[in-house]
Protein backbone atom coordinates (compact mmCIF):
# COMPACT_ATOMS: atom_id res chain seq x y z
CA UNK A 1 0.00 0.00 0.00
CA UNK A 2 2.90 2.35 0.71
CA UNK A 3 4.36 1.50 -2.69
CA UNK A 4 0.99 2.21 -4.33
CA UNK A 5 0.80 5.59 -2.62
CA UNK A 6 4.35 6.49 -3.69
CA UNK A 7 3.64 5.64 -7.34
CA UNK A 8 0.36 7.58 -7.35
CA UNK A 9 1.92 10.59 -5.64
CA UNK A 10 4.92 10.62 -8.00
CA UNK A 11 2.64 10.48 -11.06
CA UNK A 12 0.49 13.35 -9.77
CA UNK A 13 3.62 15.43 -9.15
CA UNK A 14 4.95 14.67 -12.64
CA UNK A 15 1.60 15.83 -14.06
CA UNK A 16 1.86 19.06 -12.00
CA UNK A 17 -1.48 18.25 -10.41
CA UNK A 18 -2.80 21.03 -8.15
CA UNK A 19 -5.37 20.59 -5.41
CA UNK A 20 -7.05 22.88 -2.92
CA UNK A 21 -4.73 23.69 0.00
CA UNK A 22 -7.69 23.36 2.41
CA UNK A 23 -8.24 19.64 1.83
CA UNK A 24 -7.56 17.35 4.79
CA UNK A 25 -7.05 14.27 2.61
CA UNK A 26 -4.96 14.59 -0.52
CA UNK A 27 -6.02 13.29 -3.91
CA UNK A 28 -3.19 10.75 -3.76
CA UNK A 29 -4.63 9.36 -0.51
CA UNK A 30 -8.14 9.15 -2.00
CA UNK A 31 -6.87 7.34 -5.10
CA UNK A 32 -4.72 4.97 -3.03
CA UNK A 33 -7.70 4.12 -0.82
CA UNK A 34 -9.77 3.39 -3.94
CA UNK A 35 -6.98 1.08 -5.19
CA UNK A 36 -6.87 -0.69 -1.82
CA UNK A 37 -10.63 -1.26 -1.98
CA UNK A 38 -10.30 -2.86 -5.43
CA UNK A 39 -7.25 -4.98 -4.61
CA UNK A 40 -8.02 -6.24 -1.10
CA UNK A 41 -11.71 -5.62 -0.33
CA UNK A 42 -13.51 -6.66 -3.51
CA UNK A 43 -14.37 -3.05 -4.35
CA UNK A 44 -15.98 -2.36 -0.95
CA UNK A 45 -14.84 1.21 -0.37
CA UNK A 46 -16.31 1.46 3.14
CA UNK A 47 -14.10 -1.36 4.41
CA UNK A 48 -11.08 0.17 2.70
CA UNK A 49 -11.76 3.56 4.31
CA UNK A 50 -12.03 2.03 7.78
CA UNK A 51 -8.88 -0.03 7.25
CA UNK A 52 -6.79 2.93 6.06
CA UNK A 53 -7.95 5.02 9.04
CA UNK A 54 -7.57 2.23 11.60
CA UNK A 55 -4.00 1.42 10.52
CA UNK A 56 -3.00 5.07 10.47
CA UNK A 57 -2.31 5.34 6.73
CA UNK A 58 -4.95 8.09 6.36
CA UNK A 59 -5.74 9.37 9.89
CA UNK A 60 -8.20 12.05 8.72
CA UNK A 61 -10.19 9.78 6.39
CA UNK A 62 -13.27 11.26 4.73
CA UNK A 63 -16.75 10.01 5.49
CA UNK A 64 -18.58 7.80 2.99
CA UNK A 65 -20.47 10.55 1.13
CA UNK A 66 -17.52 12.93 0.80
CA UNK A 67 -15.18 10.12 -0.27
CA UNK A 68 -17.56 9.06 -3.06
CA UNK A 69 -17.91 12.63 -4.31
CA UNK A 70 -14.13 13.11 -4.34
CA UNK A 71 -13.61 9.82 -6.18
CA UNK A 72 -16.20 10.73 -8.82
CA UNK A 73 -14.47 14.07 -9.37
CA UNK A 74 -11.15 12.26 -9.78
CA UNK A 75 -12.44 9.69 -12.29
CA UNK A 76 -11.09 11.57 -15.33
CA UNK A 77 -7.74 12.00 -13.58
CA UNK A 78 -7.62 8.24 -12.88
CA UNK A 79 -8.12 7.44 -16.55
CA UNK A 80 -5.49 10.00 -17.54
CA UNK A 81 -2.99 8.53 -15.06
CA UNK A 82 -3.60 5.09 -16.54
CA UNK A 83 -3.09 6.37 -20.08
CA UNK A 84 0.16 8.09 -19.06
CA UNK A 85 1.51 4.92 -17.46
CA UNK A 86 0.42 2.84 -20.45
CA UNK A 87 2.06 5.26 -22.88
CA UNK A 88 5.36 5.12 -20.99
CA UNK A 89 5.33 1.31 -20.95
CA UNK A 90 4.54 1.16 -24.68
CA UNK A 91 7.26 3.69 -25.51
CA UNK A 92 9.86 1.72 -23.55
CA UNK A 93 8.81 -1.56 -25.18
CA UNK A 94 8.97 -0.28 -28.76
CA UNK A 95 7.77 -2.83 -31.32
CA UNK A 96 6.42 -5.58 -29.06
CA UNK A 97 3.81 -8.32 -28.76
CA UNK A 98 0.47 -7.31 -27.22
CA UNK A 99 -2.58 -9.35 -26.25
CA UNK A 100 -6.18 -8.19 -26.59
CA UNK A 101 -9.27 -9.82 -25.12
CA UNK A 102 -12.42 -9.01 -23.15
CA UNK A 103 -14.22 -10.23 -20.06
CA UNK A 104 -17.79 -9.61 -18.90
CA UNK A 105 -18.85 -7.95 -15.66
CA UNK A 106 -22.48 -8.51 -14.67
CA UNK A 107 -24.33 -5.87 -12.71
CA UNK A 108 -26.87 -8.36 -11.34
CA UNK A 109 -28.18 -11.90 -11.72
CA UNK A 110 -30.30 -12.57 -14.79
CA UNK A 111 -33.40 -13.10 -12.67
CA UNK A 112 -33.08 -9.54 -11.33
CA UNK A 113 -32.72 -7.76 -14.69
CA UNK A 114 -36.28 -6.42 -14.58
CA UNK A 115 -35.59 -4.70 -11.23
CA UNK A 116 -32.11 -3.40 -12.06
CA UNK A 117 -31.86 0.38 -11.70
CA UNK A 118 -28.12 0.80 -12.24
CA UNK A 119 -28.20 -0.08 -15.96
CA UNK A 120 -31.17 0.11 -18.30
CA UNK A 121 -31.81 -1.21 -21.79
CA UNK A 122 -31.21 -4.26 -23.96
CA UNK A 123 -27.77 -2.96 -24.98
CA UNK A 124 -26.36 -4.34 -21.73
CA UNK A 125 -27.69 -7.88 -22.27
CA UNK A 126 -24.78 -9.90 -23.63
CA UNK A 127 -23.63 -13.48 -23.97
CA UNK A 128 -20.54 -15.01 -22.40
CA UNK A 129 -19.59 -17.58 -25.03
CA UNK A 130 -17.04 -19.45 -22.89
CA UNK A 131 -19.56 -19.97 -20.06
CA UNK A 132 -22.47 -20.51 -22.50
CA UNK A 133 -24.71 -18.17 -20.58
CA UNK A 134 -26.16 -14.68 -20.86
CA UNK A 135 -25.32 -11.82 -18.53
CA UNK A 136 -26.53 -8.28 -17.94
CA UNK A 137 -23.76 -5.71 -17.63
CA UNK A 138 -20.69 -4.50 -19.47
CA UNK A 139 -17.77 -5.99 -21.35
CA UNK A 140 -14.22 -4.79 -20.57
CA UNK A 141 -11.80 -4.74 -23.50
CA UNK A 142 -8.20 -4.93 -22.26
CA UNK A 143 -4.89 -4.88 -24.14
CA UNK A 144 -1.87 -6.10 -22.17
CA UNK A 145 1.90 -5.91 -22.53
CA UNK A 146 3.81 -8.64 -20.69
CA UNK A 147 0.79 -9.17 -18.46
CA UNK A 148 0.30 -5.45 -17.67
CA UNK A 149 -2.83 -3.68 -19.00
CA UNK A 150 -1.84 -0.68 -21.13
CA UNK A 151 -5.18 0.12 -22.82
CA UNK A 152 -8.78 -0.66 -21.93
CA UNK A 153 -12.32 0.46 -22.59
CA UNK A 154 -15.75 -0.47 -21.22
CA UNK A 155 -18.56 -1.21 -23.69
CA UNK A 156 -22.16 -2.48 -23.32
CA UNK A 157 -22.49 -6.22 -22.85
CA UNK A 158 -24.25 -6.81 -26.18
CA UNK A 159 -21.44 -5.26 -28.21
CA UNK A 160 -19.42 -7.80 -30.15
CA UNK A 161 -15.65 -7.85 -29.76
CA UNK A 162 -15.10 -6.93 -33.41
CA UNK A 163 -17.20 -3.77 -32.92
CA UNK A 164 -14.88 -2.62 -30.12
CA UNK A 165 -11.77 -2.47 -32.31
CA UNK A 166 -12.53 1.13 -33.23
CA UNK A 167 -12.83 2.21 -29.58
CA UNK A 168 -9.26 1.41 -28.52
CA UNK A 169 -6.52 3.84 -29.57
CA UNK A 170 -3.97 1.12 -30.48
CA UNK A 171 -1.25 3.68 -29.78
CA UNK A 172 1.64 1.24 -30.19
CA UNK A 173 4.90 1.34 -32.12
CA UNK A 174 4.92 0.29 -35.80
CA UNK A 175 5.68 -3.39 -36.49
CA UNK A 176 4.00 -4.37 -33.21
CA UNK A 177 1.79 -7.48 -33.13
CA UNK A 178 -1.56 -7.71 -31.33
CA UNK A 179 -2.81 -11.24 -30.62
CA UNK A 180 -6.60 -11.65 -30.46
CA UNK A 181 -9.10 -14.48 -30.46
CA UNK A 182 -11.48 -15.32 -33.28
CA UNK A 183 -14.14 -12.97 -31.93
CA UNK A 184 -12.16 -10.01 -33.27
CA UNK A 185 -12.29 -11.25 -36.87
CA UNK A 186 -12.71 -8.22 -39.11
CA UNK A 187 -10.64 -8.38 -42.26
CA UNK A 188 -11.17 -4.71 -43.11
CA UNK A 189 -9.95 -3.55 -39.69
CA UNK A 190 -6.92 -5.85 -39.92
CA UNK A 191 -5.96 -4.39 -43.29
CA UNK A 192 -6.54 -0.82 -42.10
CA UNK A 193 -4.34 -1.34 -39.02
CA UNK A 194 -1.48 -2.59 -41.14
CA UNK A 195 -1.80 -0.01 -43.90
CA UNK A 196 -2.20 2.98 -41.57
CA UNK A 197 -0.01 2.06 -38.58
CA UNK A 198 2.02 -1.01 -39.68
CA UNK A 199 0.42 -2.96 -36.82
CA UNK A 200 0.02 -6.72 -37.29
CA UNK A 201 -3.37 -7.98 -36.08
CA UNK A 202 -2.75 -11.63 -35.18
CA UNK A 203 -6.32 -12.96 -35.01
CA UNK A 204 -7.02 -16.63 -34.39
CA UNK A 205 -8.84 -18.13 -37.35
CA UNK A 206 -12.02 -20.15 -37.33
CA UNK A 207 -12.31 -23.36 -39.28
CA UNK A 208 -14.32 -21.60 -42.01
CA UNK A 209 -12.05 -18.53 -42.17
CA UNK A 210 -11.19 -17.05 -45.55
CA UNK A 211 -7.62 -16.44 -44.33
CA UNK A 212 -6.42 -19.74 -42.95
CA UNK A 213 -3.16 -19.93 -40.97
CA UNK A 214 -0.29 -22.30 -41.36
CA UNK A 215 -0.11 -24.82 -38.47
CA UNK A 216 2.91 -23.15 -36.86
CA UNK A 217 1.22 -19.71 -37.04
CA UNK A 218 -1.97 -21.09 -35.48
CA UNK A 219 0.06 -22.67 -32.66
CA UNK A 220 1.89 -19.40 -31.98
CA UNK A 221 -1.38 -17.44 -31.81
CA UNK A 222 -2.88 -19.93 -29.39
CA UNK A 223 0.25 -19.95 -27.22
CA UNK A 224 0.50 -16.14 -27.05
CA UNK A 225 -3.12 -15.78 -25.95
CA UNK A 226 -2.85 -18.06 -22.91
CA UNK A 227 -1.23 -15.38 -20.74
CA UNK A 228 -4.11 -12.93 -20.98
CA UNK A 229 -6.53 -15.56 -19.66
CA UNK A 230 -4.33 -15.81 -16.57
CA UNK A 231 -4.30 -12.02 -16.20
CA UNK A 232 -8.09 -11.87 -16.46
CA UNK A 233 -8.50 -14.56 -13.81
CA UNK A 234 -6.29 -12.52 -11.46
CA UNK A 235 -8.40 -9.41 -12.05
CA UNK A 236 -11.74 -11.20 -11.65
CA UNK A 237 -10.68 -13.02 -8.49
CA UNK A 238 -10.39 -9.61 -6.80
CA UNK A 239 -14.08 -8.94 -7.52
CA UNK A 240 -16.90 -10.08 -5.31
CA UNK A 241 -19.74 -12.05 -6.83
CA UNK A 242 -21.53 -8.73 -7.33
CA UNK A 243 -20.03 -5.28 -7.85
CA UNK A 244 -22.10 -3.11 -5.52
CA UNK A 245 -23.08 0.31 -6.88
CA UNK A 246 -26.16 2.54 -6.80
CA UNK A 247 -25.53 4.58 -9.94
CA UNK A 248 -24.30 3.82 -13.44
CA UNK A 249 -21.23 6.06 -13.07
CA UNK A 250 -20.40 4.47 -9.73
CA UNK A 251 -20.58 1.00 -11.28
CA UNK A 252 -18.34 1.98 -14.22
CA UNK A 253 -15.81 3.64 -11.90
CA UNK A 254 -15.56 0.51 -9.77
CA UNK A 255 -15.10 -1.72 -12.84
CA UNK A 256 -12.38 0.59 -14.16
CA UNK A 257 -10.71 0.64 -10.74
CA UNK A 258 -10.18 -3.13 -10.83
CA UNK A 259 -8.20 -2.83 -14.08
CA UNK A 260 -6.27 0.32 -13.11
CA UNK A 261 -5.45 -0.93 -9.60
CA UNK A 262 -4.24 -4.25 -11.03
CA UNK A 263 -1.93 -2.31 -13.38
CA UNK A 264 -0.44 -0.29 -10.54
CA UNK A 265 -0.06 -3.43 -8.42
CA UNK A 266 1.93 -5.09 -11.21
CA UNK A 267 4.21 -2.04 -11.35
CA UNK A 268 5.04 -2.33 -7.63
Amino acid sequence: MIALYCIVDDILKSLHHKEDIRVRVSDAEVITTAFVSALYFGGHQGNARHFMKLKGYVPQMLDKSRFCRRLHRLSELLLFMFSVMGKQLKDMAGAADYRLDSFPVAVCDNIRIGRCKVLRGEAFRGKHAAMRRYFYGVRVQVMTLNGIPVEFCIVPGSEHDSQSLGKLPFDVAPESSIYMDAGYTDYLSEDDLFEAELIHAKVQRRSNSKRKDEPHVAFLKQYMRKQIETDFSMIKEKMLRKVHAVTKNGFLIKVALFVIAYTFEKLT
